[in-house]
């Protein structure tokens, strides 16, 4: 009879738990904490091998080698995010549920095609890399993902950077962020398409385009990347000669402490003809951090090209300079 009652006892605290927590991962919580997946272990385990092997659609995989977004638009996935999109109804049950996240609700709401939003963007912490986000996915900054506190998980959208008219399309798959000033999170590839790197915020504006990683039939011109959706100022032909060509960079670090940033930059200080640079940068909690990149790639080939022969340093990336 006791061990009835504590049974009882567990399922009750668990369903609490269930609704006050929302299974937000980004900050240490899952929806596999509460739920039993369908999969069996094998299953599990073959999709862990899959993470870990030679299958180039996979989050350990995905790198400037291979674009999510731009397999989508070819029809090579049939969902942004490909066999990594953990979809399912119990999923959406579970993260439409109201949370608690200190000391503040969040209450997740069904969204309409076109809904539009405007705010500023952010962009995943480092810190993030690896992690589990609220559907049970793989954190992977080069996957066109997003963080939203009430949007349905595997909502598309558009977004929109006002401040250079760039644009690019993400997946919710995560909640966040939860700052008052800050209204999405970016994974690292989605913020190079729309240029917010270097400064790690910019005023956005956001379109719902379609449900369940899936642009919807209406909406198919929407995946047309806009690089410039403002009204560009007029140059004459000698200014258009003049202008710089494009090139790009690595990151090959990122530290809180400016001390470390110096010491990665000395490292790489005789790789000439390129050139070193700290850039000063905040999270979305608003903490300085450094960001240490070699400059100076006439392109995306060439910074390919020497990151094949950098060893040590699994976590650099390209940008455009």
């Amino acid at each position: 009879m006791h061990k009835f009652a504590g049974f009882i006892d567990r399922k009750f605290f668990y369903a609490f738990m269930l609704s006050a927590l929302n299974c937000v991962s980004a900050y240490g919580i899952d929806i596999d904490t509460f739920i039993e997946d369908k999969e069996s272990t094998a299953q599990k385990n073959a999709i862990v091998n899959r993470f870990e092997h030679d299958n180039k659609n996979t989050y350990k995989n995905f790198s400037q080698d291979y674009d999510d977004l731009d397999a989508y638009r070819k029809g090579i996935d049939s969902n942004l995010g490909g066999e990594q999109m953990r979809e399912s109804p119990s999923m959406q049950a579970i993260t439409m549920n109201s949370y608690l996240i200190a000391e503040k609700w969040y209450h997740p709401k069904e969204a309409n095609l076109n809904d539009t939003f405007e705010g500023v963007a952010g962009m995943y912490d480092f810190k993030f890399r690896i992690k589990k986000t609220s559907n049970g996915e793989i954190y992977n900054m080069h996957a066109h993902t997003a963080a939203h506190t009430t949007l349905p998980i595997n909502t598309v959208i558009k977004v929109y950077n006002l401040e250079n008219g760039k644009s690019t399309i993400v997946r919710i798959n995560d909640r966040g962020p939860f700052t008052k000033d800050q209204m999405i999170l970016l994974s690292n590839v989605a913020a190079q398409d729309i240029g917010m790197t270097t400064k790690g915020s910019a005023k956005v504006k956001i379109k719902v385009i379609g449900f369940k990683g899936v642009v919807d039939a209406t909406l198919q011109n929407e995946l047309k990347i806009d690089e410039v959706s403002q009204e560009e100022p007029q140059t004459t032909p000698q200014q258009t000669l003049q202008k710089s060509p494009q090139r790009f960079a690595i990151q090959v670090g990122a530290f809180r402490n400016k001390i470390y940033a110096i010491e990665r930059q000395e490292q790489f200080a005789s790789y000439y003809p390129y050139t070193t640079a700290i850039k000063q940068v905040f999270d979305s909690d608003k903490r300085t951090f450094y960001r240490v990149f070699l400059e100076g790639f006439k392109s995306q080939q060439e910074a390919r090209d020497f990151m094949k022969n950098l060893k040590g340093f699994k976590d650099a990336f390209i940008t455009k300079d």
